[in-house]
């Protein structure tokens, strides 16, 4: 059994705090099990420190930009570090929203129309008939996300400030109303599909997501058994497009009025505390959390 386990959180980008949390959690579950734990604060120098550990497996609980992009899986390939989740190249397109929408609509998975656009672009005139949505195309948890409305005269301006902090490119895609769901895969397999609420506000955002009681989980989610097996489908096709490994977890769109079901995204390393979305599901399949992150750890490998 692998003994020594560095989890690896907090990082620069601007989902610091929820790796934070996510790693804490994880760490936290991975001592209950058995393993010895090093909680590391990853900064700049995280080769160096890595390199001096020598832990056996490297658990990646960092979000955003460099953790989750494709950035940090490099750095523990050189060093030769066994870690979770998925690979280099997987992470990197999957952080490409615009990229992996090609590549999942090419494997037969429903997207919603959209366009890649620079931000600046956006700002001048719609790129899409009104509603819409506007998000980077390379952040997560929702960050920079913006509805435009039905009948907006003008396209938003916010994107187009100085202080803008979410990269110059966005995805622009057509709004579908209706419900949130989310499904996870690990191992090959669907853990099932959770339909989220936003407690308050108007669509699943980064306070719905991380804010005490910001959102309603209902799992599984009470949908027609048709719809919830393809959302499964359709996540385990998705997992296996992008080359993605371990653990998964797509989000969706459902519109009941229309029969429309789009695939949005898919998080190669989703949130993880025990009230988080795949924990959630994994308890559902029967699975606790210090279970879930013990598989996790013994599934790590290098990408080969």
């Amino acid at each position: 059994m692998t003994r020594h386990v560095a989890v690896l959180m907090g990082g620069w980008s601007v989902e610091r705090e929820v790796s934070l949390n996510s790693g804490a959690a994880c760490a936290s579950a991975l001592e209950s099990v058995g393993f010895q734990v090093t909680r590391v604060d990853v900064q700049r120098d995280v080769g160096h420190v890595l390199d001096q550990l020598k832990p056996d497996v490297a658990f990646n609980a960092l979000h955003g930009r460099f953790g989750e992009d494709g950035t940090i899986q490099g750095v523990l390939e050189i060093l030769r570090i066994p870690y979770t989740h998925s690979g280099l190249l997987a992470s990197a397109l999957a952080m490409r929203k615009d990229r992996a929408k090609i590549i999942v609509a090419a494997a037969g998975v429903p997207v919603a129309r959209g366009v890649t656009i620079s931000r600046f672009e956006a700002a001048k005139s719609h790129p899409l008939p009104t509603p819409y949505v506007l998000k980077p195309v390379d952040e997560g948890s929702s960050v920079g996300v913006v509805i435009v409305k039905k009948g907006r005269e003008h396209p938003p301006q916010e994107i187009a400030r100085e202080d803008w902090p979410c990269g110059d490119m966005l995805l622009a895609e057509s709004f579908v109303a209706g419900r949130e769901l989310t499904c996870a895969v690990m191992g090959g397999k669907s853990l099932g599909v959770t339909e989220i609420r936003a407690a308050t506000g108007e669509f699943y955002d980064y306070d719905a997501k991380y804010a005490k009681g910001g959102s309603i989980h209902i799992c599984p989610a009470q949908i027609l058994p048709k719809i919830y097996q393809q959302i499964e489908e359709c996540a385990l096709t998705a997992h296996q497009a992008i080359g993605c490994r371990g653990v998964s977890r797509s989000d969706f769109r459902y519109d009941d009025e229309t029969d429309t079901l789009v695939w949005l995204e898919v998080n190669t390393q989703p949130g993880m505390t025990e009230t988080s979305l795949v924990p959630e599901l994994a308890a559902h399949a029967g699975l606790n959390f210090g279970e879930l992150v013990k598989w996790m750890v013994e599934d790590a490998s290098l990408d080969r």
